[in-house]
């Protein structure tokens, strides 16, 4: 079967002359004629009566029109499917990333990166709240790239000959309450032994293994009030007034502007991160590597 004997047959079909249906196909009669009893060869069965003048459609030719009809439409529709979506695919480029980075961080990065490796078509998946499954997203090849928050007591788990990284910028991460009517912080992070209200959290997050590890043996004792994976969950319980949660800072820069929320410690509590994006070196995708090659020019 080839696709042409149905368009050859359809024209017929539609001038019920050979010789009309040749020129509307730009081939000679003869060659139009043979493709059209290759047709009937291949479905077994006449499908024009050329005994009558002009010619005309068998009972089976009649028939099969409208399947001719509808397999030619889906095949159209499909090749302009799949062209479309290969299209697309050549521009797309699939990305993990850290919550709090998703839309603090990515907007803004992306454009400057479209103009230069553009245009492209971004899918963000925002990670889990599990470190571990974040990365197993650039591990397993969902993700062309991993956009997260990194620090040396939190060491990502990824060997170094499969997989790259650039630091894009960094990031403080900062203890914040909220602000009573003066503008002083509610709640405090003292010295000595004073318990102080706590927003963590979850351990599996990259936030809570990275306090954790950092400084949790030198803080106060603390008293747990919330637990969350998301800092902008933590953020809201700050201003709220439950406690105190460190904070990235680019997530809370009105509000600490209009005083909702405060420092709630010296500045030698803060953590310091880089912000780093990943790939696998073996990942070849031309719109992957117009990517990476635009962080040089930045």
């Amino acid at each position: 079967m080839e696709i042409k004997w149905l368009e050859d047959f359809l024209a017929l079909a539609n001038t019920l002359n050979f010789s009309k249906a040749a020129d509307e196909r730009h081939v000679t009669q003869s060659a139009f004629s043979r493709r059209i009893r290759q047709l009937e060869a291949w479905l077994g069965t006449t499908l024009v009566d050329r005994a009558t003048y002009p010619s005309r459609l068998t009972e089976a030719g009649a028939k099969f029109v409208p399947v001719a009809q509808a397999t030619l439409k889906q095949l159209y529709q499909s090749r302009r499917d799949l062209q479309e979506e290969e299209g697309a695919d050549a521009r797309t480029i699939r990305l993990t990333a850290l919550h709090t980075l998703s839309f603090t961080f990515f907007p803004g990065w992306i454009t400057r990166v479209n103009a230069k490796a553009g245009p492209l078509f971004s899918r963000l998946r925002p990670d889990s709240g599990s470190m571990d499954e974040t990365l197993d997203s650039l591990v397993d090849g969902e993700c062309d790239f991993l956009l997260t928050y990194a620090h040396t007591q939190v060491p990502h788990l990824l060997d170094p000959r499969a997989f790259e990284h650039r630091v894009l910028g960094h990031e403080r991460i900062v203890p914040v309450t909220a602000a009573d009517e003066t503008g002083a912080p509610l709640h405090q992070l003292e010295g000595g032994a004073k318990p102080f209200p706590h927003l963590s959290y979850e351990k599996s997050s990259f936030f809570g293994l990275l306090l954790h590890e950092l400084i949790a043996s030198d803080l106060p004792p603390s008293q747990r009030v919330h637990e969350g994976s998301m800092s902008v969950g933590l953020r809201a319980m700050a201003e709220a007034g439950w406690g105190i949660a460190w904070v990235p800072e680019s997530l809370m820069t009105a509000e600490l502007e209009k005083g909702s929320l405060a420092r709630a410690a010296d500045p030698r509590w803060d953590v310091s991160v880089e912000i780093r994006l990943y790939r696998a070196r073996e990942n070849r995708r031309p719109v992957v590597g117009r990517v990476w090659q635009s962080l040089d020019a930045a």
